[in-house]
């Protein structure tokens, strides 16, 4: 991924609203702007004047400020506060910005014409002039010299980043200039988050905590552009890091810009990159770093437990309570937690009483700030060093042997998966809590002992009973050519009877198709609900627990794009997943077989973007990134109303990454596999962006890949993909779609699917989009350049079993 992203949110290419013309965007000497007057720049882009922020049922709570915002937008998003630390708490009446007698911009506090606001800019005379400018940049300037710029907002920024404004600094004024973010999701005050140029020197930008020398991000070294930032996505704007003499700034520039764009460093301490798509009612995020909300240093505060896969993602620990609920409310939860119950330790001379306790958090990244104690052998000794100094908070035996310490304040702990605990940087932590709340955690816990063994006991008779009904039942089971489905596994997957399995589908009478994992027949539950059902090849080495555990990790994994599992049968070597069935069939018989209905071109767009969300959300969405390497048409089903769901996308995750098995079935679908498989090299989730890069030519073409005969009357075959590339820099698209169509189709979606497709087949990965880039593409809000020729279909239009086309 790209540092800001910029690059790749400028090729966004959206109508925003008619600008205001009547409204000025010029303070000249003699003028005021009152409380009810506003700005706005000739492009009707950003607004300048006063905004509240406050409880409108209070005036004396109200606090007033002076600020850009964006004006092409219904919600109101501030992009620069010139008094953010310092609120104007006059009456709503009597604000004004004016240019002073010494040429400065000052707000007066009227009636007793009080300066509460000065630009306080060093000027040798008072002819000057204040203007909003297109870029959103608020300037003071002199009015015989429209070059000369006295002050400007962008020098001052607050926590967006505009294109053409700076981050860096003046080596002759020290000047620096960086983003901070705000105090919370209301107040513009400064926070605790800055963006600024590596002040170590490194020709990189940084994240890092406000005041600190604690960096949590980094852009990567300047080389030209910022590291990882592939090729593709340098077309659609300009980027700088300009070094010299007098500055050192990074900057950027959009070209012809249409669309509102608003890069903010938000209260998380993530950079996000959010646009306004026409006829939106919000902003939508388009990029953020870091990925992770727990990789922003102390982002939750002291005590507390980060954890990325919940909401919230801060949580006190045990013994702990949040140390300011409201501005947890307000999204700043850097205060973190306090003690509910003080710590009870006394030193006195050489020796420590205390009746502290220490409460175990395990499967935890620990915190850093570590201390290392050589001389603890033992978790024993490890915890009684602790014991022994008041200050120590919290201790830690590694399985290697090693005692860590920490001292003060923890920060940065982190939930992680059991599984991984055991790494160099997780494992068990002890954090000490007094003795009382110890115990009361420890009481908690023996009632809900006994709760559970009570109603353990007054629930056994039940469940006797229940048995027995289900034993009757089964004797009185009669053969209704139906599946009963009453034993539940975990996470709501049905265990079936192999032979209710058997009877369901007619003895595997009807078979919906075969593939290299195994033969799929159609069936029916005993509310008559039809299901498909899988009978898998190469898992009669499996064990029945690994297969269980792998059934319902799979069936943790929902979305509206992927076939629902639900349930499997696991007999002795027989193993068998049932899913839930699709009554279009396969998108392979719909673009392949002439008998099969034809879809129209809206119904394929929305079948090519379904398509990518549901490949998007296992490489990017689960717990574990699911690569499913072997998208092609006959794996990706349609439902009743042609919505597109991915088939097999857990078989990767059955066979444990080990493709031995099935790779004659993969290869005999060669046309879909991406250079790395014939390479050898390590397999990521970019092979699935190239065969969905294929299949999305397919959904085009109607055709499939291998050979398409040229259209102009040649005797020669085209190797498909390549008169795709070639098309595409000619500009004629029309001639790429499937005849079928009769021409009814959408160019500008045509044409966009064909360029997406031709990004995905790029011989490097690296020159590949994600997934989450595609659908942004598709949906319109990221636009797409003419891809290069792949060099790999170079190759092949070379070779003398292809011809060019006309």
């Amino acid at each position: 991924m790209p540092y800001l992203h910029i690059s790749m949110v400028l090729l966004l290419s959206l109508h925003i609203p008619a600008a205001n013309s009547a409204t000025t965007d010029t303070i000249s000497s003699g003028q005021a702007l009152s409380i009810s007057d506003t700005l706005v720049s000739k492009n009707g882009r950003y607004a300048l004047g006063f905004f509240k922020v406050g409880n409108n049922s209070s005036q004396n709570t109200m606090n007033w400020y002076l600020g850009i915002w964006f004006n092409s937008v219904p919600k109101f998003t501030q992009a620069w506060v010139a008094n953010r630390d310092d609120p104007f708490k006059s009456p709503t009446s009597s604000l004004e910005l004016k240019i002073s007698h010494d040429g400065n911009l000052v707000v007066l506090n009227q009636p007793t014409n009080s300066v509460i606001w000065s630009t306080q800019a060093k000027m040798t005379r008072n002819n000057t002039i204040a203007m909003l400018l297109d870029s959103g940049n608020f300037i003071l300037r002199n009015v015989s010299n429209s070059s000369h710029t006295l002050w400007q907002s962008f020098d001052y920024p607050t926590d967006t980043f505009l294109p053409e404004m700076k981050i860096g600094w003046d080596n002759i004024t020290g000047l620096n200039r960086r983003l901070v973010s705000r105090k919370n999701s209301i107040s513009p005050a400064t926070g605790v988050y800055c963006e600024e140029l590596d002040p170590s020197g490194v020709n990189q930008v940084v994240l890092a905590k406000w005041n600190s020398n604690t960096q949590y991000w980094s852009s990567g070294v300047w080389t030209g552009r910022f590291a990882s930032q592939p090729d593709e996505a340098r077309n659609g704007g300009n980027e700088s890091l300009v070094a010299n003499a007098h500055e050192k700034y990074y900057t950027y520039t959009i070209p012809n810009e249409t669309v509102p764009l608003y890069y903010n460093l938000d209260v998380s301490g993530q950079i996000k990159v959010f646009a306004w798509p026409e006829g939106s009612q919000d902003w939508i995020l388009a990029y953020s770093q870091p990925r992770a909300q727990c990789d922003v240093y102390a982002v939750c505060g002291p005590f507390t437990i980060c954890n990325d896969d919940v909401l919230p993602y801060c949580t006190c620990t045990k013994g702990f309570s949040v140390r300011s609920p409201e501005d947890w409310e307000l999204d700043d939860r850097t205060g973190g937690c306090m003690r509910n119950t003080p710590l009870d330790c006394i030193t006195k001379g050489s020796s420590t009483r205390s009746t502290d306790k220490f409460l175990s958090l395990p499967c935890v990244s620990l915190a850093q700030n570590v201390r290392r104690i050589e001389d603890a052998r033992s978790i024993g000794v490890c915890a009684q060093v602790c014991q022994d100094n008041c200050s120590c908070t919290a201790y830690s035996f590694s399985n290697n042997g090693t005692c860590s310490t920490w001292h003060g304040e923890l920060l940065n702990i982190r939930q992680i998966q059991c599984s991984s605990a055991a790494n160099s940087n997780g494992g068990t932590l002890y954090i000490r809590l007094a003795a009382k709340d110890i115990q009361g955690s420890e009481k908690n816990k023996r009632v809900f002992i006994i709760a559970i063994a009570t109603s353990t006991s007054v629930t056994a008779l039940g469940l006797f009973a229940f048995a027995m009904l289900i034993m009757i039942c089964r004797n009185k089971r009669k053969s209704s050519g139906h599946i009963s489905n009453t034993a539940q596994d975990c996470n709501g997957i049905i265990a079936f009877r192999y032979n209710d399995l058997k009877l369901g589908t007619k003895i595997f009478s009807e078979k919906l198709g075969e593939g290299g994992f195994g033969s799929v027949f159609k069936g029916f539950l005993n509310n008559s609900t039809a299901i498909a059902v899988k009978e898998l090849r190469h898992h009669a080495h499996q064990g029945e627990k690994q297969f269980r555990a792998e059934v319902s990790s799979i069936g943790l994994i929902q979305h509206i794009n992927l076939v629902k599992l639900i349930g499997f049968c696991c007999e002795g070597a027989r193993r068998l997943l049932v899913y839930e069935y699709m009554p279009n069939g396969s998108l392979a018989k719909h673009l392949f077989q002439s008998q099969a209905t034809v879809l129209k071109w809206s119904t394929r767009y929305q079948i090519a973007l379904g398509v990518a969300r549901g490949l998007a959300y296992l490489h990017e969405k689960c717990r574990d990134c699911i690569i499913h390497c072997d998208i092609k048409p006959e794996n990706i089903l349609l439902s009743d109303s042609y919505v597109p769901k991915i088939a097999d996308f857990g078989m990767a995750k059955f066979l444990g990454r080990d493709f031995s098995r099935v790779i004659t079935s993969m290869r005999g679908t060669i046309g879909y596999l991406a250079p790395e498989w014939i390479s050898g090299v390590a397999i990521t989730p970019k092979v699935d962006v190239y065969a969905y890069g294929m299949v999305l030519l397919e959904i085009v073409s109607g055709k499939r890949n291998s050979r398409v005969s040229c259209s102009c009357g040649s005797n020669h075959d085209v190797y498909y993909p390549v008169h795709v590339a070639r098309e595409i820099i000619g500009g004629d698209v029309r001639s790429l779609l499937d005849s079928r169509l009769c021409g009814e189709m959408n160019l500008k979606e045509a044409e966009i699917a064909c360029k997406v497709a031709c990004w995905c087949i790029q011989d490097d990965e690296f020159d590949r989009p994600t997934m989450g880039e595609v659908v942004q593409i598709l949906e319109g809000l990221l636009e797409v350049n003419i891809p290069p020729m792949p060099r790999l279909l170079q190759t092949i239009a070379g070779s003398s079993n292809y011809s060019t086309c006309c």
